[in-house]
């Protein structure tokens, strides 16, 4: 069941993005100068969400069409990235609390609820990892290998693809 919720988790939350895309949601206001980087900000994160939906769906098939030790790699990867970006969110909200960073009425109930999603997440591919791995007698060397990809793959995406963007003219350099 761990492997359709996260799968459904997932193409909910990527549908959340087309929906920005469809509507334009970013074409006005004060993230307007950043609607070329926004779309393929949102296209990447689109394509993410649904392998992560085909990794989480693919871990509880009878016959995975992957050799075990990439979808272990996947599974502990997604779990790391995901585990990693919330809990970065956690410290940023407790920041924000003490008025270190920002201030606490920065914190709303829509913040709260994206993070919470988002450790749930990550504790759901936990869950498949583990289980993966038990079920599959996979070494310990899958999940450090996913574990330390995860870092690398969202500081990607978090810095390196936005740095390409502000590159390309697609948003304003910093």
């Amino acid at each position: 069941m761990t492997g359709r919720l996260v799968a459904l988790c997932c193409i909910v939350f990527a549908i959340v993005n087309i929906v920005f895309e469809l509507t334009d949601h970013f074409a006005d206001g004060p993230y307007a100068e950043y609607v070329s980087a926004i779309a393929v900000m949102n296209w990447l994160v689109v394509g993410l969400k649904a392998m992560g939906a085909a990794v989480a769906l693919l871990s509880v098939s009878h016959r995975p069409r992957l050799p075990p030790a990439v979808l272990g790699v996947l599974l502990w990867g997604a779990f790391a990235m995901l585990g990693v970006y919330a809990v970065g969110s956690v410290v940023q909200a407790v920041g924000m609390a003490s008025g270190l960073v920002g201030t606490p009425d920065q914190i709303d109930l829509a913040g709260v609820g994206y993070v919470l999603f988002f450790l749930l997440l990550a504790a759901g591919y936990g869950v498949l990892a583990i289980s993966y791995s038990r079920r599959f007698g996979l070494r310990k060397g899958v999940a450090v290998l996913g574990v330390l990809g995860a870092p690398v793959v969202l500081g990607v995406i978090l810095l390196a693809v936005p740095m390409l963007l502000a590159a390309l003219g697609l948003m304003p350099m910093p």
